[in-house]
């Protein structure tokens, strides 16, 4: 049966792909330890786990939901946002659940985009705004990231190649793969951009509470509501990644623009999950400064760990990695990663599959144990003290 076209070009998640091979190492009885993957390791908080226990065993939960979401998922957000963000919200008509902010970023994509519209998608940057894009029909245009530009984006270079396609910019702050957090002023030029060229500036920000005293949204920012939408999550302030709780904020007409795909796409969210939900939404400073405290104490046996492999980096990273340049004497980040997995059973994610502008870097997750980073260390320490190969 052959494919459709639509296809053509969108290969299986990397990630996908990977760990079939380290499955696969693991039958082999290699135990690698894992350093690819953001998926939180953290359980969230009792209180949570008990709402959904408790609502699930009622018998009235279990029907079909509203394509809008629970109000009182929908409040708490609003509540959410205007607590930490300093941003008003109406949970009657610009918030909007999804299962998950990466479906989000389809249904983005399919409401706006024709064949032959352009996105301007950051490299490096999440692939799935790629593959979203080229689903939908949309042409990608990357604008290059670069460290010593703080990761932002060059406006008067894209103002340059001319913009009179592009309907949809991705951005993406605390940035991922890099961990640049935003500035004040990076905020106002990417809203004065939106609006100067009529550009829908589509902000995922699901890494603001992860080492990071000052969590930022783009809808905080004077003139955002009418030319930014913004995607945020549970997966990773809450340790929710497999819960699949995301949303989608912005104007009233965005929102109902969006509900129009979603509403054919799914039946709601389990409302046990919805108010489990919005209990992890009220959880206090406490909450973050424990789930903190936590990554800190990683991130520096990370931090050694990179020192170890002679990489280059900075220590004012958010979120829930660290990038890494690669010393010299290195091809790019697949081979430090392949070197690395094969020599010490140790995995890392080249920076490469975030764009070609990553291709000298590598990236390394925090969720991972302390005792398993440790582990990685003396791994690494072992072959490299009984390897000459390498840098």
């Amino acid at each position: 049966m052959k494919v459709a076209k639509r296809l053509d070009g969108i290969g299986e998640y990397y990630f996908s792909q990977k760990l079939r091979e380290i499955e696969e190492l693991n039958r082999q009885g290699k135990r690698i330890i894992n350093l690819g993957i953001g998926s939180p390791d953290q359980p969230p908080h009792p209180e949570v786990i008990r709402v959904l226990q408790e609502e699930a065993a009622k018998p009235d939960v279990h029907a079909y939901q509203s394509y809008k979401g629970s109000p009182v998922l929908r409040k708490a957000v609003s509540d959410w946002y205007k607590k930490w963000y300093r941003v008003e919200l109406n949970p009657d008509t610009e918030i909007l659940p999804l299962i998950g902010s990466k479906e989000g970023i389809m249904h983005i994509c399919m409401t706006y985009l024709d064949k032959g519209d352009e996105v301007l998608v950051p490299n490096p940057g999440y692939p799935t705004y790629r593959s979203a894009v080229r689903l939908a029909g949309g042409k990608c245009v990357d604008y290059t990231l670069k460290e010593k530009n703080q990761y932002a984006p060059d406006f008067e270079k894209l103002e340059k190649r001319g913009l009179k396609k592009v309907k949809l910019m991705f951005v993406n702050y605390p940035q991922m793969p890099t961990g640049q957090l935003p500035s004040a002023a990076l905020f106002e030029k990417l809203v004065a951009f939106g609006r100067k060229h009529k550009i829908l500036i589509v902000h995922d920000n699901p890494y603001s509470f992860i080492l990071n005293e000052h969590p930022e949204s783009l809808l905080s920012t004077e003139g955002a509501r009418e030319w930014v939408i913004e995607l945020n999550s549970l997966s990773k302030s809450h340790n929710m990644a497999g819960w699949r709780v995301g949303v989608l904020c912005g104007a009233k007409e965005r929102i109902e623009e969006v509900l129009r795909f979603k509403s054919n796409m799914d039946s709601g969210m389990f409302l046990p999950v919805q108010l489990a939900a919005a209990r992890a939404l009220a959880l206090g400073k406490e909450w973050q400064h424990e789930v903190n405290a936590v990554y800190r104490e990683r991130r520096e046996k990370v931090f050694a760990l990179l020192d170890l492999l002679g990489c280059s980096f900075s220590r004012q990273q958010a979120g829930l990695f660290v990038w890494a340049q690669i010393p010299n004497g290195y091809t790019d980040g697949y081979a430090v990663s392949d070197e690395v997995l094969y020599q010490s059973g140790v995995f890392i994610t080249p920076g490469g599959i975030f764009g070609n502008a990553g291709n000298k870097y590598v990236r390394v997750s925090l969720c991972a144990t302390a005792e398993k980073l440790e582990e990685a260390i003396k791994r690494i320490q072992t072959s490299k003290g009984g390897s000459n190969e390498g840098a």
